[in-house]
């Protein structure tokens, strides 16, 4: 964590290898998973400030017939409905359902166009603007928005629009490597009960969730974005204008509301504080940092456990809001 003085507190827990018993290393890189989708959000609003791009045009505007088929209508979404998690488009992303079936299938690879295709198998979850619910598809999509508004690849745009001017050196985009950089802990799933499959080693499909960082960068990140470093004030503010939730993810967060790529969440000491946790691939994270971006903390722990995902989220928030509500002279 990083405190309104400016002094910086690592801690660590626990082993980065079952099999070794090594420490954990306090600069370990870890995969960020879903935060990532608040670079994303970033580069698309620097776009907006820059007037190349629009949050309400359609998408169709961008990818013209790209979205098309079972009632999904690129006409009908907008960028801000992509970036608002509130498109309607359904996700269906491929997953490891046993630890066979990760061994057999960890070093596909995935294309945008692939993993489009299959969210427009399905029909709409709604229809666009009517309602809240969580799409990864929707952010594969904003990347694709990204790279034809920019002609470049939506994550060199990240690198340099986000992760420079961040101080994020340590933040890497593997692609479709599937190893990590070192120093790291050893990331491990739970298929089965009682059951730790070590599962480190594999390609992200979600290019968006494939990001390498450590707590450190997380925490430059958040502090640069809500410190006003990364967006004029005008775009900071749509970023930061918020919707309730879905039910199904109320339980999750409970209070918590969303704007474009960020989460707002009560503190128990009084107040928000801005957040992206990110899951799966063997690793989890959780994130906080204050209105003024002056006080952060970052969570990162190398474990994914499906039927311990409630209590897994509640622990990681008790760090983090410790952290924001801690003593004020630290």
């Amino acid at each position: 964590m990083v405190t309104p003085n400016g002094r910086t507190v690592v801690a660590t827990a626990g082993v980065a290898d079952l099999r070794t018993g090594h420490a954990v290393p306090p600069d370990g890189r870890f995969r960020i998973a879903s935060t990532g989708k608040a670079l994303i959000a970033t580069v698309m609003l620097q776009l907006v400030a820059e007037g190349r791009i629009g949050l309400d045009d359609p998408v169709e505007k961008w990818l013209p017939g790209v979205i098309r088929g079972n009632g999904n209508d690129g006409r009908a979404i907008t960028v801000r409905h992509l970036l608002q998690h509130t498109s309607g488009l359904h996700d269906d992303l491929p997953d490891f359902a046993t630890a066979a079936d990760y061994r057999e299938h960890r070093y596909d690879v995935y294309t945008p166009a692939r993993l489009l295709a299959r969210t427009l198998r399905h029909t709409p979850d709604f229809t666009p603007g009517t309602a809240w619910r969580y799409s990864n598809v929707g952010y594969i999509v904003a990347e694709m928005v990204i790279d034809e508004v920019t002609g470049r690849p939506w994550h060199e745009e990240v690198r340099q629009r986000v992760l420079a001017p961040a101080g994020m050196r340590d933040t890497t985009w593997p692609g479709n490597l599937p190893t990590l950089p070192g120093p790291h802990a050893r990331g491990y799933h739970e298929f089965g009960a009682g059951e730790l499959t070590d599962v480190t080693e594999q390609v992200i499909v979600d290019g968006g969730a494939a990001f390498v960082s450590t707590t450190a960068d997380v925490n430059r990140f958040f502090r640069a974005l809500l410190g006003g470093r990364l967006l004029p004030p005008a775009q900071l503010a749509e970023m930061t204008r918020t919707m309730p939730l879905g039910p199904e993810f109320e339980e999750l967060l409970p209070g918590a509301r969303y704007g474009l790529g960020l989460f707002e969440r009560p503190l128990p000491c009084g107040g928000t504080y801005w957040s992206h946790p990110g899951g799966g691939s063997g690793y989890t994270s959780d994130n906080g940092v204050t209105h003024d971006g002056r006080r952060s903390v970052s969570v990162s722990v190398s474990g994914t456990r499906p039927g311990l995902a409630l209590q897994h989220q509640r622990a990681t928030d008790t760090v983090v809001e410790n952290a924001l509500c801690g003593p004020r002279g630290l």
